[in-house]
């Protein structure tokens, strides 16, 4: 086996989970490295920071003090009295406050003071000295109220260090401050930073491409970009808006044929009809198969998705709807618009064509006078259909937009469609990112109103 192969059998028996924790390409590797990083800060930081701070503050440590009673206890332990004395002259000339007491003081030690606050308990509590020998009596200890460190001599005698503040608080902060301070602030700017760019943000992005998703367009909708979880997520967003709109074009494509193989047979079954000698029989049947025929052409002008596949374009809005309006006062119904006499924007027109036009029919169907009303602000354009008729129950607004379904209690009449208007309608206003709402006109009626945002 050569050397190569010998390398590549290696790289290969290294598990999957092992080569993610190095691979900077995932959340996992990206993880290990900011702590890493981090902890590199944290070292070089905090021991600058401290060392600024030593240089410019007198730190008091208690480890340093207890660590020179120790030691100054061990001399005098073998000394004789003269030479204590000696001894303890000397350290008191140069600034200590030591004193040799009798072993039974250590009975009156206590634990705290009239003069320690609630923050300084606190702070000894969660930062204690940390020596390798403890004084006599524990790291903390008060005698008539002040602080004293004190370590054994012999059995009858003990050595006392006073002059001590009541807190080491000050000292303590200072001397684990900077890098707890350095620790702190590292993992949070990296950490939040991390977050914003390596998760939130592309998460964020395909919230959004999902909430404005047009999955009949059968458009990679979600970007696949980012580590290699965020790519995979993507990935599977897009292959199963993939396996959607296949799964809509199959059955679409079904219906379709299904709907335009019956118009044969109902020719011929109209043709058929039209021979019945009793009147009364032959009018039903024609009736019937007229109604077919209408639920087959509503169903074919359902399936037909041409607003998807329309280009979005600049058009006149107003002049739009005025057309519409005037093309249903020319069939003997009583549509008046309301609203500016020009406003130019980007739409599918088409589309907007059908949806306004379906909502119209709806009114007319149910009401006497109809408005169609315009407006726009700086962001969204509005269209509002209006009826006088009797209006859709508040309970019933959210199924209408269904297909195939009707309110019979509310708005029924003999030339009643099939319940395909409005999904038609909520489809194409989703294709704009628009909102589609139906509300309460007074006294009575609906009112339609289309929430478009403007494109650019």
């Amino acid at each position: 086996m050569t050397q190569l192969q010998v390398g590549t059998d290696m790289r290969r028996e290294i598990p999957m989970p092992l080569r993610q924790l190095f691979s900077l390409s995932t959340i996992h590797g990206q993880i290990t490295g900011i702590i890493l990083f981090g902890l590199i800060i944290i070292v070089i930081g905090g021991s600058m920071f401290e060392q600024g701070v030593g240089n410019d503050y007198p730190l008091l440590d208690a480890e340093n003090f207890a660590d020179r009673v120790f030691a100054m206890s061990s001399i005098l332990k073998s000394a004789t009295a003269e030479e204590r004395e000696i001894i303890l002259q000397a350290a008191n000339r140069a600034g200590w406050d030591v004193t040799l007491q009798p072993r039974s003081l250590a009975r009156e030690f206590t634990t705290s003071s009239s003069q320690e606050t609630y923050l300084d308990a606190a702070i000894d509590w969660l930062l204690p000295p940390d020596g390798l020998q403890t004084p006599l009596g524990g790291w903390k200890t008060f005698v008539n109220g002040k602080r004293v460190v004190s370590a054994e001599v012999d059995a009858q005698t003990m050595l006392v260090l006073g002059g001590l503040p009541d807190t080491l608080f000050l000292s303590e902060v200072l001397a684990r401050g900077p890098h707890y301070l350095v620790a702190l602030v590292t993992l949070i700017i990296l950490f939040s930073s991390f977050a914003g760019w390596a998760i939130t943000r592309p998460l964020r992005k395909i919230a959004s491409a999902a909430a404005n998703a047009d999955i009949t367009s059968g458009r990679v909708i979600f970007e696949e970009k980012g580590s290699v979880e965020i790519v995979a997520v993507a990935r599977s967003l897009n292959d199963m808006s993939d396996r959607i709109t296949k799964m809509i074009d199959g059955r679409t494509r079904m219906l379709r044929g299904v709907s335009h193989d019956l118009r044969t047979p109902l020719t011929r079954l109209r043709l058929r009809a039209e021979r019945v000698c009793e009147q009364e029989l032959r009018d039903m049947l024609l009736a019937d198969i007229s109604r077919i025929n209408s639920l087959l052409k509503e169903s074919l002008s359902y399936l037909r998705d041409d607003h998807n596949r329309e280009k979005v374009e600049r058009v006149d809005l107003a002049t739009t709807l005025q057309t519409i309006c005037n093309e249903f006062n020319d069939v003997g119904h009583n549509v008046v618009y309301d609203g500016p006499n020009h406003l130019t924007a980007y739409f599918k027109p088409l589309a907007i064509t059908r949806a306004v036009t379906n909502l119209c029919e709806n009114a007319v169907k149910f009401g006497s006078n109809v408005l169609v009303e315009l407006r726009s602000t700086a962001e969204t354009v509005v269209i509002e259909v209006e009826d006088d008729g009797p209006g859709i129950p508040e309970a019933s607004r959210a199924q209408v937009l269904e297909p195939f379904y009707k309110v019979d209690a509310a708005r029924t009449r003999g030339d009643a469609g099939f319940g395909l208007g409005l999904s038609i309608v909520a489809e194409i206003v989703q294709a704009h990112q628009g909102r589609l709402e139906l509300l309460d006109r007074r006294p009575s009626g609906l009112i339609a109103r289309l929430t478009i945002p403007l494109q650019s």
